[in-house]
């Protein structure tokens, strides 16, 4: 089977390649960890060709987001023809019970959930971006999916290079039987690394091949040095030479010199990583404006051409809005942006035209490193920070190699170059230990939430659940952390003994000495200044008492007392670390079930669970929770059972459930409030925040964590495009992007179809309504995005 495989590639697979086809032919699973661009999708190809092979056996691919899922289903229909593929994104279904189905996770796990006719057959599922679990917000859904997907189902876990891969692999092996862990460090195409410094390329690392020598370029550190050095006064100036004052001269290269340099030395297609949307529309602007244009006649006539096709159903009036014809003119310069506040369909031109080669410049936020297949010969990163929702952050080992990881094109390139922008305050060496290393631990996000404890204890009751949840990574992690630091407690433990008999005094007991002479030196210490006369007067016959008893001690006159003390103060501090230690074992041992113990708490506390027999139960109010698929169930759920949206019109529906999946990124502003819907939003809004507030005070009182307020910002302008009003007018009502603004309406349409299956008739005939309603223009136009 790998031989006839093999002979349909137009290469030769690679040694883990084979490896992982060897594994999955001896009825394996397998997790595959490999750079960027090394070829673990050859992997996932080979499980398709197996699959079929045979009559009646399915294969699902499942990607961390919607743009992945389109591209693999468009190339999977090449290979395979269009009615042996199918597509399922929430938003979007597609020929579902096709051999070959690729899907988001989350849509597998709701499946595995709902016990669904799609699983029978099913003979692998794959999963691109493994790594993805470690996402904060979503990567609990890769866990669920793995722990309950049926163990004859074989599974293909595909990584980036992770530190971490065996301690990950061993943790499959545990909740999936045979796996098999294949790890490859080998990039496919060399890696130089530079930096530009006054529109200079320096290489990073020493020796000719600057990709394997680790130690830091001699001439980078001498120039380094000679740019950090402070800029004369313009007094200072005069009677210098020319030369000399170029010396100071800024050591930054603008965009549009970098891209001319880059130019000149044959190192396009280029990936220029800007961690602000804003900066990559800027950017692309500069370089139009600086009169820069990298494509020949042939090819902007193909850019044109394709671009025209592909747009031709786009709402007329609605080009206008999207800044096409600026966006257009981009493209023909051979330069373009990418990033979340695009429209799907241009996101999904750009990648294609920059694979075709058409595109020579793309700048691009961070979100282009997961798994869009777009390989450059050079990557630029602009800057070595970002913001991850909370603060600018320094970029992590982790990180730069996702990011350099595009550089190089397996076939094309014989080797890939990144590129570091000087700033100030760059540091050569730390830069070298950054791309050096190769660190990137995968660390488990899982958590148990509402909907997944009423769904497993509605399968398995609370015990069995406790159980399930125990195998997640997150506490095969914890269990394996607590053996390291149980090792740790014990030889301190040894040690304390240690210190103790060193401690010892013939004449009495030191270790009540010591605590006598601790309490008096703490005492001593307390600042005297701004101290009441009371307190002041307390504390001075508190030390004077204290001094009294340490002369009386029979350890005061010990000739070895100084030495007997500082054994005792060593005794002391290793026991308050070693009690820190104990203590994060304690909150490390059982924390998944503890969690899980707080939510039941809360579903009990509301009646959506109730004691049968020694066990939990799902009671009927439970059961409409296990269909609400959200990370707002819970408030959701309360929503229809207190009938807080009764007599709402389709399109303030529309508006309520944008103001439940709506929330601002921390690192963009806020969309303006515009007001309130008409149709009984207010109303209806107020009773979801009462709710909201009930459940904070629930949840607070059984110690879990809060979640954010529900927000309106976005509802006016959702019922407005309800109503049938116009792109520009939605857009102008909250000032967002329209790539921004089609992603949150998918968002409100998934919703709004779940609420459409409620059994409360009014409600599910308003939800259809108003699906149907925002599902128009701009938004249905993108619905394969």
């Amino acid at each position: 089977m790998i031989q006839e495989f093999q002979s349909s590639l137009p290469f030769e697979l690679d040694q883990f390649q084979l490896a992982a086809c060897r594994a999955l032919t001896a009825n394996q699973s397998v997790l595959v960890a490999a750079p960027t661009g090394s070829g673990k999708t050859v992997v996932a190809e080979f499980a398709l060709f197996l699959t079929m092979k045979q009559t009646r056996r399915k294969v699902f691919y499942t990607t961390p987001i919607k743009a992945l899922s389109n591209q693999k289903y468009h190339e999977f229909c090449e290979t395979y023809g269009e009615d042996k593929v199918g597509l399922l994104t929430g938003d979007i279904s597609v020929n579902p019970n096709a051999r070959i189905v690729v899907m988001t996770t989350e849509v597998l796990r709701n499946m595995l959930y709902a016990d669904s006719e799609l699983l029978p057959d099913l003979n692998f599922v794959i999963m691109d971006e493994v790594h993805y679990l470690a996402d904060r917000f979503r990567g609990a859904v890769w866990e669920e999916v793995i722990i309950h997907l049926p163990r004859t189902v074989r599974l293909i876990s595909l990584s980036a290079t992770v530190s971490n891969a065996e301690e990950f692999g061993d943790w499959l092996q545990s909740v999936r039987g045979d796996t098999t862990v294949i790890v490859s460090e080998e990039r496919p195409v060399p890696l130089h690394q530079h930096v530009m410094i006054r529109g200079e390329l320096v290489n990073l690392f020493f020796g000719r091949n600057n990709s394997n020598d680790s130690r830091v370029n001699p001439e980078l550190l001498r120039i380094a040095r000679a740019v950090s050095t402070p800029a004369p006064m313009p007094s200072a100036r005069k009677g210098m030479r020319r030369s000399a004052i170029q010396r100071w001269r800024s050591p930054r290269t603008d965009r549009a010199e970098t891209i001319r340099v880059l130019d000149q030395n044959d190192l396009v297609p280029v990936i220029y990583f800007i961690f602000s949307r804003v900066g990559c529309d800027e950017a692309v602007l500069g370089l139009v404006r600086a009169g820069i244009s990298l494509t020949t006649k042939d090819e902007r006539s193909q850019i044109r051409e394709l671009v025209e096709l592909r747009c031709k159903e786009l709402p007329g009036e609605d080009l206008q809005v999207l800044g096409y014809h600026e966006w257009l003119n981009g493209l023909q310069h051979g330069i373009a942006a990418h990033h979340a506040g695009l429209i799907p369909t241009f996101k999904e031109l750009v990648e294609e035209l920059f694979v075709k080669r058409l595109l020579k410049v793309v700048f691009a936020t961070e979100t282009l490193a997961l798994g869009v297949n777009m390989p450059a010969r050079t990557v630029v990163l602009e800057k070595l920070e970002k913001f991850n929702g909370e603060a600018r952050v320094p970029i992590s080992a982790g990180e730069f190699t996702q990011l350099t990881g595009r550089a190089g094109r397996r076939g094309i390139d014989s080797e890939g170059h990144s590129v570091i922008q000087w700033q100030q305050g760059l540091e050569p060496i730390a830069l070298a230990s950054l791309a050096s290393r190769r660190t990137y631990p995968l660390n488990s996000s899982f958590r148990p939430g509402y909907n997944m404890a009423v769904n497993l204890i509605a399968q398995f009751g609370a015990k069995k659940s406790r159980e399930i949840l125990e195998s997640s990574f997150a506490q095969f992690q914890a269990d394996r952390a607590v053996v390291g630091i149980a090792q740790k407690v014990r030889a301190q433990e040894e040690s304390l003994k240690g210190y103790e008999n060193s401690s010892k005094c013939h004449l009495g007991d030191f270790k009540e000495y010591a605590q006598l002479r601790r309490e008096l030196s703490g005492l001593e210490k307390l600042p005297a200044k701004g101290e009441k006369s009371s307190l002041r007067s307390s504390r001075l016959e508190k030390i004077a008492t204290l001094r009294r008893k340490l002369k009386a001690h029979p350890c005061h006159s010990c000739p070895e007392r100084e030495s007997h003390s500082r054994w005792s103060e060593r005794w002391f501090a290793l026991n308050r670390q070693t009690e820190n230690l104990r203590q994060q074992i304690q909150n490390r041992t059982g924390a998944i079930s503890r969690t899980f113990e707080r939510i039941c708490n809360v579903l009990l506390d509301l009646d959506y669970l109730e004691r049968e027999g020694g066990d939990l139960k799902v009671t009927r109010v439970g059961e409409s929770l296990r269909r609400v698929y959200s990370e707002r169930d819970l408030l959701i759920s309360e929503c229809l059972r207190s009938r807080a949206w009764d007599g709402l019109t389709p399109d303030a529906l529309a508006g309520i459930v944008s103001a439940l999946v709506y929330e601002p990124k921390r690192d963009q502003e806020s969309v303006p409030f515009a007001g309130y819907p008409s149709g009984g939003f207010k109303r209806a809004f107020e009773n979801t925040i009462e709710l909201w507030e009930k459940l904070q005070i629930i949840q607070d009182r059984f110690g879990l964590d809060s979640e954010p307020s529900p927000v309106a910002n976005l509802s006016l302008a959702m019922s407005e495009w309800s109503k049938g009003e116009s792109l520009e007018r939605v857009l102008s009502l909250v000032d967002l992007a329209p790539g921004d603004f089609v992603r949150t309406t998918k968002q409100v349409i998934d919703l709004l179809d779940q609420l459409s299956k409620t059994l409360i008739p009014s409600l599910a005939e308003n939800a259809t309504i108003a699906l149907n309603s925002v599902n128009r223009g701009l938004v249905a136009w993108s619905r394969f995005s």
